[in-house]
């Protein structure tokens, strides 16, 4: 078995990664992908926790800009990252997987409250967590959630999934001189505006030393290689 660099990840997914070849929605094979390559992490004893988010079904700040109250706005994404939740949840065990979706607002009916120490007891044992609400505040990104998830169950990382292979200083898709950062600090992330995470999210990061890889996640094998310490996307950190 090889050895892993981080032994327990925070991965976070935004809700688009669910997306696949559809506008709108759930693709299953897209789920089914993402599935796959999370098998392979537990297969090297890894730990796995995951915060999804829920852009490809609601986003509250769209919502807010539309004429919706920005508070029920954003309740109404907490409610969509429960949707995705459940379909991620789904597509792992199809897998053989064993999973736990924990919600921070109560919906005992389908997942289990938000509780630290019963989420890093099912860690300890094998089962993978998923962080379903955000916060449970409005006003608060999945990406705030997932560092705040990641400080409460003491992860090693968090990993960052999006559709480029790292940070750039520029938007890669409209500028093809736009410079990808190997390794790059939580300061510069903040004072350069990088679309990395918000600036909640990297402050509070920042202040607990927590580590952050951003990486192409439809690229297979990725996650696997990164928790085996090989060079993968961007690391933030100090």
């Amino acid at each position: 078995m090889k050895k892993i660099h981080y032994k327990r990840i925070l991965l976070k997914l935004s809700g688009e990664s669910l997306l696949g070849k559809k506008k709108f929605g759930i693709d299953p094979e897209a789920a089914s992908f993402i599935a796959r390559e999370i098998k392979a992490v537990c297969s090297l004893k890894a730990q796995v926790g995951i915060v999804v988010g829920g852009g490809n079904i609601f986003r509250g700040i769209e919502g807010s800009s539309n004429g919706i109250d920005r508070t029920s706005a954003d309740y109404m994404g907490m409610l969509a990252t429960v949707i995705n939740s459940l379909a991620l949840q789904s597509a792992l065990e199809e897998q053989g997987l064993a999973t736990r979706v924990q919600t921070s607002i109560s919906m005992h009916e389908i997942a289990e409250p938000f509780i630290q120490r019963r989420a890093v007891r099912h860690l300890e044992k094998g089962r993978i967590v998923i962080f379903a609400g955000g916060t449970g505040n409005p006003y608060f990104t999945t990406d705030t959630a997932a560092s705040l998830r990641a400080m409460e169950i003491r992860a090693d990382v968090i990993m960052k999934a999006t559709k480029v292979d790292g940070v750039y200083d520029s938007d890669p898709f409209k500028n093809k001189n736009a410079k990808r950062y190997e390794k790059i600090s939580y300061i510069e992330v903040l004072t350069k505006n990088l679309k990395v995470m918000d600036a909640t999210a990297i402050s509070l990061c920042r202040d607990n030393s927590m580590p952050i890889i951003v990486f192409d996640m439809q690229k297979k094998g990725n996650i696997k290689n990164a928790i085996c310490g090989k060079k993968i996307g961007t690391y933030v950190g100090e």
